[in-house]
């Protein structure tokens, strides 16, 4: 029997749910009376998304991070949250006020009020996060238009390195090591960056189950070709990947866990954005831009290398 996938299973809850057509977005959105929600909900998994090392105080805000970051690609504020958590029978009172702690940071941080929730017994840890908030339209992930310029957040590759380095597998300069290491533990979404810049945007999408994943999938939804003509990596992490002889390309475009989005604008915007990403201190780097036809593209001198869709997959 042929093993399931994600898009499978995914394939298989829409048509059981009667849904006729399905738009993969970052976040929901629907009509209640005259105001338009938007919600999004993700979970976290205690053997499959928390490193032992990991503190669950920084566990518990990153399952709220995870949605937040979906808002900021979006061009939204959550406002509200509910929280169930699923915790093994075993588990001691310091455990739980620390995970308290994490949830109750991340909602002041990002001013949001955590509504209530539902708790349960079982063998792991199990955060599910719901967030909504209210916005009259969100940006897409489908609208980019050929000779769009195309933008990251940031630079990609620290959390693929960061998490070898919390497994033990690998080291390199103290700097560096802090850094690639708290791009696991303690990531940032680019919230108010989002929120600022959303009317400039033609499509955006938050890029955290890898930066393939995510190109591929606004070339796709927006039928066009993706042209990607620099690679988003910092100087540091490019000398870590001649240090340990790895693939640059694997770690920044594959490693996934990044709470960066990607965007296209028009270039007409551009110097806009630019002053105001420096303003919120974010460092936006243009890495290509969009042109007819299909499919995600490096360039490589005169050539063009195709980039397959390499990201984050569950059940793979």
């Amino acid at each position: 029997m042929k093993k399931l996938d994600e898009t499978s299973i995914i394939e298989i809850f829409r048509k059981g749910l009667g849904k006729n057509k399905f738009d993969s977005e970052d976040v929901e959105v629907f009509n209640l009376g005259k105001n338009k929600i938007v919600a999004k909900t993700d979970t976290l998994v205690q053997s499959t998304d928390i490193p032992s090392k990991m503190k669950l105080s920084d566990a518990a805000r990153k399952s709220i991070v995870a949605c937040v970051s979906d808002f900021a690609s979006k061009g939204v504020k959550p406002s509200y949250g509910m929280i169930s958590v699923n915790l093994p029978k075993t588990i001691s009172r310091s455990k739980i006020n620390q995970i308290v702690s994490g949830f109750r940071k991340a909602s002041k941080e990002f001013n949001i009020s955590i509504l209530g929730g539902d708790t349960n017994g079982g063998k792991e840890i199990v955060f599910n996060v719901c967030l909504f908030g209210i916005a009259d339209k969100i940006v897409t992930r489908k609208d980019s238009k050929k000779g769009d310029l195309i933008f990251v957040t940031g630079p990609f590759g620290y959390t693929a390195a960061g998490l070898d380095m919390i497994l033990g597998k690998k080291r390199g300069k103290t700097e560096f090591v802090k850094k690639a290491i708290n791009s696991v533990m303690k990531p940032k979404p680019r919230l108010n960056f989002g929120i600022k810049n959303k009317k400039y945007f033609s499509s955006s999408m938050d890029s955290s189950d890898g930066l393939s994943t995510t190109l591929n999938e606004m070339a796709k939804q927006s039928k066009n070709k993706f042209i990607i003509t620099k690679i988003p990596a910092s100087k540091d992490l490019e000398n870590f990947v001649k240090s340990y002889k790895l693939n640059l390309n694997n770690l920044v475009f594959n490693g996934g866990e990044e709470y960066e989005f990607v965007f296209t604008t028009s270039p007409n915007y551009k110097k806009t954005i630019i002053k105001n990403a420096k303003s919120l201190k974010i460092p936006i780097i243009e890495i290509g831009f969009v042109t007819s036809g299909k499919g995600v593209y490096v360039e490589k001198g005169n050539d063009l290398i195709q980039l397959k869709d390499r990201g984050w997959k569950h059940f793979k």
